[in-house]
């Protein structure tokens, strides 16, 4: 794809992210999708990665072009540190900056501790938590005052239900301790830091219908799937001046299933 030239909307009220570059992990589908759409809806020049689905990622980028906007698929697999490092300087190269980084690339791997295979524990580990630092030291060089970081977590941190859920719980509550101590590290130069953590969203992956649906949705306050739409609206939210204040923080949006 050709380097895209970046130019400024004048409708700002529209457009709130004009001007600015937005990198997405795991972004060619499910909530991943949504974000990049929000953020280039918005006026965001959008960079996203994408593991394997390689139609679908450039299929995304293409409909967001079509529309006007702006977006790049790299493709890049979120546990390889260095492809997610090449992913990155790629954007600093083409773009020169990153203002909002969205650690979104996640896995879920689910079995009883007593025959967790221990592939899947490194597994998890790897694109759950250590992407989310490898892409965060990578995005930093690249990332002025008002920059935004912003990892999606899972309500599973606070409260995992059923059973065979330990690794991926334990793995997203490992970044409530990433982001109290990194905001620390990174308010005095203006940047901040937070998790988003979903409950159960409507994807592929994990369909809003079905008996295991209808299971979860008997833990919830709110007794449906959310959307990857309304994931979206939160991440534009917490990547938008209106959050300047907001770092370090946890917010579930969840439907009230770890009320």
């Amino acid at each position: 794809m050709s380097t895209i030239t970046i130019t400024t909307a004048t409708n700002t009220a529209n457009t709130p992210f004009a001007g600015k570059i937005a990198f997405v992990t795991g972004g060619s589908r499910g909530i991943g999708a949504g974000i990049v759409r929000r953020l280039a809806r918005d006026g965001a020049t959008v960079a996203f990665t994408y593991q394997q689905a390689e139609s679908t990622a450039n299929a995304l980028a293409a409909g967001i072009e079509a529309q006007g906007g702006r977006a790049l698929a790299i493709r890049a697999d979120a546990a390889d540190a260095n492809a997610l490092r090449g992913a990155i300087e790629r954007v600093g190269r083409d773009f020169g900056k990153i203002d909002i980084l969205v650690n979104n690339a996640g896995i879920l791997r689910l079995g009883d501790v007593a025959t967790f295979a221990l592939a899947d524990f490194d597994q998890t580990w790897a694109v759950n938590v250590r992407a989310v630092f490898v892409g965060i030291q990578a995005a930093l060089p690249l990332m002025a005052a008002g920059g935004r970081i912003i990892n999606i977590g899972s309500t599973n941190a606070h409260r995992m239900p059923f059973a065979g859920g330990g690794a991926y719980a334990m793995s997203k509550s490992a970044l409530l301790g990433l982001v109290q101590g990194f905001a620390r590290d990174l308010g005095p130069r203006g940047i901040t830091i937070n998790n988003i953590q979903p409950g159960p969203v409507d994807t592929d992956l994990n369909p809003g219908a079905g008996d295991f649906a209808t299971q979860l949705h008997g833990l919830m306050a709110i007794g449906r799937h959310g959307t990857a739409a309304e994931i979206a609206a939160m991440v534009a939210y917490v990547a938008s001046p209106e959050a300047a204040f907001v770092t370090g923080a946890s917010l579930n949006i969840d439907g009230g299933f770890a009320a």
